[in-house]
């Protein structure tokens, strides 16, 4: 059995092939400005790395913001349900799952590997990866070395704005008072962090917590969620883009079971 997990999200299109037992393969790519275009390109794509044929994936499954734009699925479900699915199969014992995107974040609570309440923020950009985005080129730092940069400063700074533009502006005049960029990035990731962690009054913060999405790779943020939850057990899988993808992939082999038995 292989089945194919495709998750188009507003910043990356990620696919993995499951064989029912573990990953085959898998891949993360931009959706750039065509992301009908894009996700076939990266399923065919995916399909020349693992060496196999369209017609050998017994079951495709699409989910994220753009599931409706891949013409090659058999069935689409919620990102929610997806997320969910693909930590549960990495941690078990998984309670809430915590993912941060480039466009929206999320807070999922789990019981025994299903979805048991969620809260989602898709309407202010200052809780995602794309706030981060503005503010490493605000300050000139690229932004796969925003963490690190972070992590070299002992200080934070307060970011009292809520909306992304306005917090543009107070970190464009924190730069104008002389406050280091480090430093700002520091208080920039507990912003993030604490407007995430504002959304466990629905859903609660139970362990284990697990960290998922684009904005997982960034270890600053890491930190800042750690610190500002009290929690330094807080985990993250090996390649925590592909959750969704791989809970997708999941849903499919358990579908594809259910219809042989």
């Amino acid at each position: 059995m292989l089945t194919c997990g495709v998750d188009i999200g507003a910043r990356t299109i990620d696919i993995v092939l499951f064989d029912g037992a573990q990953v085959v393969e898998a891949l993360v790519r931009d959706t750039g400005a065509f992301p009908k275009k894009n996700a076939a390109d990266a399923f065919e794509e995916v399909l020349r790395s693992a060496g196999v044929q369209a017609s050998g994936i017994d079951r495709i499954l699409a989910t994220g913001y753009g599931r409706n734009y891949f013409d090659g699925a058999h069935k689409v479900a919620s990102e929610i349900l997806c997320h969910a699915a693909g930590v549960a199969y990495l941690f078990p014992a998984v309670r809430t799952v915590i993912d941060i995107g480039g466009q929206d974040s999320k807070m999922i609570e789990v019981s025994d590997g299903a979805v048991k309440n969620f809260v989602m923020n898709d309407r202010c950009a200052a809780g995602t990866g794309r706030f981060i985005e503005i503010v490493a080129k605000t300050l000139n730092i690229a932004l796969e070395d925003t963490g690190k940069a972070a992590a070299g400063s002992g200080d934070s700074c307060e970011i009292s704005s809520m909306c992304a533009v306005f917090a543009e502006s107070e970190i464009i005049g924190l730069l104008h008072k002389g406050v280091p960029r480090e430093t700002i990035l520091r208080g920039v990731f507990r912003s993030v962090a604490r407007r995430t962690l504002g959304m466990t009054g629905k859903v609660g913060l139970k362990d284990d917590v697990v960290f998922t999405g684009g904005v997982a790779l960034n270890a600053g943020v890491l930190e800042a969620l750690k610190h500002e939850a009290g929690r330094n057990g807080i985990k993250v899988p090996p390649n925590p883009q592909i959750t969704g993808a791989l809970g997708a992939a999941i849903i499919a082999a358990k579908d594809l079971k259910g219809r042989q038995l």
